[in-house]
């Protein structure tokens, strides 16, 4: 049996349903979807993602019987009509859109009115009894189809029409009248000809079919395929081609378009939200061409309108169960429906809705959670302008997407993209963005647009991005010369601004911007998170403040204290210096009584921010050399300070010079030739907490030896930790729990784990170092070379970012499995920065750890990456 490659949808009959993503892409399901509903849906038909993926993988040639497929469907869609395409006397005109599986929006291409030519839009004009909405109609179906079908670019079209509007003396297109817009189609159609060397096609399945080739072009062009990059969109096999009967929104004041969304799309309320123009089509809205107006205005200009709106609003979102996106359309005081799709949306309404819809019994627990990705939560994490701050607003425009940014006013996308690179932090300021500034969108810090309405360009592709982001500002002025003006003041590219997302705001200046609190929406969404969640989530912390941080965001201990970090602060660091200057044991001790009070001042506030949870604090980690200048200049000034000749000095830091540091004198090694370290942070570590638990505060500490790579080595250093634990509760009379274990970072440890379990009482694997020790790659120059093994597919990700399963991820696993042969309650976890990365903390998960530990604004994240990951496996458990 042939395979099927054309599906129609109408009221009548439908051949789709909103499962059929995959084939269909999500417009052509949905369509099929309301068609089904009942709702009142132009007919049409969808052409496959499967047609899509052969044409592309066969030279951009059709598979068999597609043509044939097409042409039935297209006579079933004319008989249903009464009409045919591009008739002279009745013409059928149709739309002719993109849809894949995943929403893009304005990634792919959109050719509305196809089937006009120079016979066809008399027919239209006659039938209609309108003839300017003909010729508009023309005009903006050759403008269309010579930029996405014929490659001519879109501001030679808009230079045109400018140049007429600017000599009839309008501002807007509704104002040109009908011999205006026949002789911008004359202009239009010699551009045409002066480009391409060919008239404009006349024949209407001759147009049709390339702007089928063009839309199945699109899924491979540069700005689609930088959109799926961004936003790690993979395994798709291409977009389908919806093509549907038109219906007019430009023929009349009593006609127009609009998008709606059946929530907020920025603040997440349950509020009908959207805008609308009159006397336009749908491109006008999301192109910032016009401003439109506020949805609310159209229930005082059409009541009927706006109430069969609302009703298919709350229809289609008890249908989907998710926020709707709608597109519209009005004809002559009749309403159609275009489209509908989960709505885009910031972070902050994605966790509002998600936890609304769980109350109002729409969803799932299970299903808000999983409905929150990682990355949107991540977003959520944003600065935000201090409300304390008072600053001058330069200018206003609307607030289409919150959060705050400072940077660089860039005006391209290039330039945004350059200096994003170079380690600059830039605004992208625009008249409006179009979908070829995706690259300069993603490595900006915010975006500010002249025009343009919150489902503008702009808006949609910041908010999905969780970009800061200020639309329609009217006070804006772009110049050609570098420059632009913002209510008469001039910018040059380079000068810095403030902008306010939230508010809609442009500040002069640069700003301080605060971090954000877990609170509100937010709490109530990770209480969901937490329901689903069986593993812990510590945090990355070496001071109080941080670790403080990290339990208002959920964090459950710390799972990584580095130690030497403290070592830097004030005038310890001379401290340091002194004991790493010391010719003999005792010189050593009497620097190290130095520290210890400093250390222990140090976990004491430690532990009364994690009263009731466990801390692990790492054992001095780094080679002593890197607690020593390098210059001249600063070892005279050592020299001073420690009584201690420069040449002295100078020899000794360079004796303890190494080549590969990263695989020398440092973690246990360092303990091990010199132990009083271990014994002094030992000690520190306990006097503190047996300091607060006499205060009432629950502490629990564990003590980490680094970079164990032989079982011999833990089993010498452990009695040394223990011979001092047991002195200080001598000396205080006081006994508090605690744990000694090691960090796995060496592969060495995971291959002998099992001898390491024997005396060690928990695991934490450091899998940075691990992975640098797998791969053989230095984390600190791999980043020369690793950028170019992931895009020619020698690495799926960046290890140290994305956890290594196939490699690192089997040392983790053997070390776990090992570890626990012998102890079977061997307490295991990672610290490392996949901690926080959730397709790690998912590994994590599978291979039975107990918690992960990351930075405190990641903690949330490896939250709500642990609920999904254990959804996920009772789901898999299931089937």
């Amino acid at each position: 049996m042939a395979k099927k490659f054309v599906y129609f949808f109408s009221q009548q009959e439908t051949e789709g349903k909103k499962e059929m993503k995959e084939l269909l892409g999500g417009k052509g399901a949905n369509l099929a979807e309301m068609s089904s509903l009942g709702l009142p849906i132009p007919p049409g038909f969808t052409i496959t993602t499967e047609a899509c993926a052969e044409f592309s993988s066969h030279g951009n040639t059709y598979p068999e019987g597609l043509r044939e497929e097409v042409h039935t469907q297209l006579e079933k869609l004319e008989k249903l009509m009464g009409k045919k395409l591009g008739d002279a006397e009745d013409p059928l005109l149709v739309s002719v859109r993109s849809g894949a599986a995943v929403s893009m929006p304005g990634m792919m291409d959109t050719v509305l009115n196809l089937g006009l030519n120079d016979r066809s839009v008399a027919g239209l004009a006659a039938r209609s009894g309108n003839e300017r909405f003909a010729w508009d109609s023309f005009r903006r179906f050759v403008q269309m189809f010579g930029d996405v079908v014929l490659g001519i670019a879109h501001h030679r079209f808009e230079e045109i029409l400018d140049a007429r509007k600017n000599s009839a003396g309008v501002t807007t297109d509704v104002e040109l009248d009908t011999a205006q817009l026949k002789t911008i189609v004359a202009e239009f159609k010699q551009l045409v000809r002066d480009v391409t060397g060919q008239d404009f096609p006349q024949e209407p399945r001759e147009q049709l079919w390339k702007a089928i080739d063009a839309v199945f072009g699109s899924w491979n062009n540069d700005r689609a395929i930088k959109y799926r990059a961004i936003n790690k969109i993979t395994g798709m096999m291409g977009t389908a081609v919806n093509v549907q009967a038109m219906v007019y929104g430009n023929l009349g004041d009593t006609s127009g378009t609009g998008v709606a969304f059946s929530r907020d799309a920025a603040t997440g309320e349950n509020v009908f939200y959207g805008e609308y123009l009159m006397n336009a089509q749908g491109e006008d809205v999301v192109a910032g061409i016009r401003t439109p107006r506020p949805l609310r205005a159209l229930e005082e200009q059409q009541p009927e309108i706006y109430r069969q709106l609302d009703e298919y609003k709350n229809l289609l979102e008890r249908h989907y169960r998710d926020m709707q996106d709608m597109e519209f359309t009005i004809q002559e005081g009749k309403l159609f429906i275009l489209q509908t799709r989960n709505g885009k949306r910031t972070a902050f309404a994605a966790v509002k809705i998600a936890a609304d819809m769980v109350k109002e019994g729409l969803i799932s627990n299970r299903e808000a959670v999983m409905r929150i990705t990682p990355r949107e939560l991540d977003m959520l994490l944003h600065p935000n302008i201090d409300p304390k701050q008072e600053y001058e607003v330069i200018g206003k425009g609307l607030p289409a997407s919150p959060g705050a940014a400072v940077g660089k006013i860039v005006f391209t996308a290039e330039k945004a993209e350059e200096m994003a690179a170079s380690g600059e932090k830039v605004i992208l300021v625009r008249k409006e963005t179009s979908p070829e500034d995706i690259g300069g969108m993603d490595a900006a810090q915010g975006i500010l647009t002249a025009t343009g309405g919150l489902t503008s360009h702009a808006a949609v592709v910041a908010r999905g991005m969780g970009k800061c982001c200020v639309a329609g500002c009217g006070a804006l002025s772009i110049k050609n010369d570098g420059t632009c003006t913002i209510s008469g003041r001039m910018f040059r590219e380079g000068d810095v601004i403030t902008l306010n997302g939230s508010t809609g705001e442009v500040i002069p200046k640069a700003l301080p911007l605060i971090q954000p609190e877990i609170s509100g929406d937010f709490e109530d969404f990770m209480k969901l998170v937490d329901k689903e969640r069986t593993m812990g989530v510590r945090t990355n912390a070496d001071t109080p403040k941080d670790s403080l941080q990290a339990r208002t965001f959920g964090a459950e201990g710390i799972g990584l204290c580095r130690t030497e970090h403290m070592f830097f602060e004030g005038d310890r660091i001379d401290a340091v210096r002194e004991m790493i200057l010391a010719e003999d044991t005792a010189g050593r001790r009497k620097a190290l009584a130095k520290i210890l009070p400093m250390q222990e001042e140090d976990f004491v506030g430690i532990f009364k921010a994690m009263d009731g949870f466990p801390v692990t604090i790492r054992l001095l980690d780094p080679p002593l050399h890197e607690f020593l200048p390098h210059s001249d200049d600063e070892l005279r000034e050592l020299a001073d300070i420690v009584g201690v000749g420069f040449d002295v000095l100078k020899r000794k830091t360079e004796s303890l010079h190494e080549f590969n540091p990263m695989l020398g004198h440092r973690g246990c090694r360092l303990a091990i030739t010199f132990p009083e370290i271990a014994e002094m942070q030992a000690e520190a570590i306990i006097r503190a907490a047996v300091t607060v638990d006499r205060q009432g505060v629950k502490v629990l500490p564990e003590i980490m030896i680094p970079l164990t790579g032989t079982y011999q080595e833990f089993e010498f250093l452990k009695p040394v930790i223990e011979k001092k634990v047991e002195e200080v509760f001598a000396t205080e009379n006081r006994r508090v729990e605690y744990k000694i274990g090691t960090m796995i970072e060496i592969p060495r440890a995971c291959l002998v784990a099992d001898r390491i379990a024997d005396t060690a009482e928990f695991f934490s694997f450091g899998t940075n170092d691990l992975t640098q020790m797998t791969f053989g790659y230095s984390r600190d120059d791999a980043g020369v070379f690793l950028p170019d093994y992931v895009e020619k597919g020698i690495l799926p990700q960046d290890p140290f970012q994305v956890l290594d399963r196939e490699g690192v991820g089997q040392l983790v696993r053997m070390g776990i499995e090992k570890g626990r042969s012998r102890r079977p309650d061997l307490k295991v976890g990672i610290c490392g920065e996949h901690g926080g990365e959730p397709s790690s903390v998912e590994f994590c998960f599978q291979v039975g750890m107990d918690y992960v530990s990351c930075s405190p604004y990641r903690v949330p994240i490896a939250r709500l990456a642990a609920a999904q990951a254990h959804i996920k496996a009772e789901e898999n458990r299931k089937k």
